[in-house]
């Protein structure tokens, strides 16, 4: 393995990045379920942090690929964001985020929800740098 996949592996394990949240009225849509514009935007945010762990760089959103939703995720339940690099190009980098569902008073877990984020680092003067610019000491 080289150094630079190595470097990617490293950085990859410690970005891994995990919000979990209730699913509250304010959160729900007509069908008393989460909102996709709300999923989409919990989505995002885990993704962005996670990307932002990986290269501690400026980033910008460049696209979400499909993002599919398997089942509604009812008022009351909790879920868990969970997001993970992907794959890293040059200057860009994916992140998949992958939301669980439980029951509040229940047991078992399922995915619900899960999509792909691409990002692009950026310089002072927006234009697009290396993901993997020697922007890391240790840790």
């Amino acid at each position: 393995m080289s150094s630079r996949e190595a470097e990617i592996q490293r950085r990859m394990a410690l970005s891994e990045s995990r919000v979990v949240k209730t699913v509250f009225p304010f959160t729900t849509n007509h069908h008393n379920t989460l909102f996709g514009g709300t999923a989409l935007a919990w989505m995002d945010e885990v993704s962005f942090v996670t990307a932002t762990r990986f290269c501690r760089l400026p980033l910008v959103t460049v696209s979400s690929d499909r993002i599919d939703f398997k089942y509604p995720i009812a008022a009351g339940s909790i879920v868990e964001l969970i997001g993970r690099v992907i794959k890293v190009g040059n200057t860009s980098l994916k992140v998949e985020v992958e939301v669980f569902v439980e029951e509040m008073y229940g047991t078992g877990r399922e995915r619900a929800i899960s999509g792909v984020f691409s990002f692009v680092a950026i310089g002072a003067d927006n234009r697009p740098i290396p993901v993997l610019a020697d922007n890391l000491g240790e840790g």
